[in-house]
Order: C-alpha cells, then structure tokens, then sequence
C-alpha cells in the first residue's frame, strides 16, 4: 500500500503522475476547487478582521470526503495543482482540509512546469510550504 499521496488538479494529470512515481505514491485528483465564498452569506466574519469564510461547494462535498479518506494513513501528503495563484489557493485550502483531520502526516506543495520523469521526481525531492502571498 501506497504510504505517500499526491493530490493534482486533472485526472488526467493523475494518471500520468502515477505512472512516474510508481507503487510508493498514490495519486488522485481535486479535480479544481474544492471550497468558495458562501452565496448565501456575505463570505467574511466582520467581527474578525473580515476574516473569509469558506465552505465546502456543494457537488464537491463527496470528493471532498475521498481525499480525507484516502490521506488517512498516509506518512505525506504533496500538494501538486498548478504552479499559478489559482493552483496556490486550491492548495491552500486542500491543507486547511486536510489539517482537520490531522494525523500527524505531513503536506507539502511541489511545483513542477512539465510533467516529465526528471521534473515530477525532483519536485517530490524538493517540497515546499505553500506561498501565501500567492494565495493572498
């Protein structure tokens, strides 16, 4: 069994990272964004520095659940959307999810601009925090 995940934006991008990585690492998809502003609320906590307010998206919530679910257990996580804001954030809020039901693994962001068997396994080799000036 798979001790590491790695977590992408596109399946397809799954698929092909897996083949890379082999046996050691599972990898699945987020498939996007996983959570957004509230529609129905004004999205920020007044009271708190106008602090956002996430909530899981609604056709989202099951996928949600299979990423808690197949992060169990594992020793780490590698966060890998896109090396762009929007691939930040998505990371961002993946590890505050991923935080909740925390067992002590460890999540890490990698970057890679091609996906190549140097490029990915470096990456894996080079983890990174999250840049929150990006998700800012």
């Amino acid at each position: 069994m798979a001790k590491k995940l790695v977590i992408v934006e596109s399946p397809a991008k799954a698929k092909t990272i897996h083949k890379i990585l082999g046996r050691d690492f599972a990898v699945t998809s987020s498939m996007g964004h996983l959570v957004d502003l509230p529609a129905s609320k004004l999205g920020v906590d007044v009271e708190h520095d106008f602090e956002p307010h996430y909530i899981v998206i609604h056709n989202r919530r099951k996928l949600a659940k299979q990423l808690l679910h197949e992060a169990r257990g594992k020793t780490a996580v590698y966060l890998a959307p896109d090396p762009d804001r929007e691939g930040e954030a998505i990371s961002w809020h993946l590890a505050r999810l991923l935080r909740k039901d925390d067992d002590g693994r460890k999540i890490y962001r990698i970057t890679f601009h091609e996906i190549t068997t140097h490029a990915v396994k470096s990456a894996v080799q080079h983890p990174a925090e999250i840049d929150q000036d990006k998700v800012d």
